[in-house]
């Protein structure tokens, strides 16, 4: 178990949104037949928000190469090193965005937190209640003291000038 969070910490399974209708789960490998087309829809979008601190999207990136980072992102929720939730409407037959919860590459917080939607639901009304309830959340299911919300808190421009984290076990 990484040590960023405390032994005895369980994540949250299943995430209501408020409002109703959609809710957030850790993403699994069985998703990718609904990320794939999430991402590569919204594919240009994603990679102005990720591409330069991330190189992800990348325009060639194939549904194998899509359940390969799905699986990597279950294990690494499996070992609480990082978290991808997925955002669902209510029936799973849609995915229509995520959130990642990650340990810190840059000093000042001790998660890095970030979120996206698919482009047809950017700019809409859940988008205003994922950019309230993410921060929300964090700060009452989740045990950080300072986490950084990417985007949001500072914009990725200045997270990505920020220097990298050193020390005991940051390579």
């Amino acid at each position: 178990m990484n040590t960023w969070l405390t032994q005895d910490f369980v994540h949250p399974l299943h995430v209501p949104l408020p409002g109703g209708g959609h809710h957030l789960r850790p993403i699994a490998g069985t998703d990718t037949d609904l990320d794939y087309p999430a991402v590569m829809g919204s594919r240009e979008r994603l990679w102005s928000i990720y591409g330069q601190a991330w190189g992800w999207p990348p325009a060639t990136m194939t549904y194998e190469q899509d359940l390969a980072d799905l699986q990597r992102h279950a294990a690494e929720i499996a070992a609480h090193e990082s978290f991808n939730y997925a955002l669902f409407d209510d029936a799973e037959t849609r995915l229509l965005g995520c959130v990642y919860i990650d340990p810190p590459q840059k000093p000042g917080a001790d998660a890095e937190i970030s979120w996206w939607l698919v482009d047809t639901r950017a700019d809409t009304p859940l988008q205003q209640v994922l950019d309230a309830f993410v921060p929300r959340w964090i700060a009452t299911d989740w045990p950080f003291e300072h986490p950084r919300c990417i985007g949001h808190d500072l914009t990725w421009s200045e997270w990505l000038a920020l220097p990298d984290r050193t020390g005991p076990g940051l390579a």
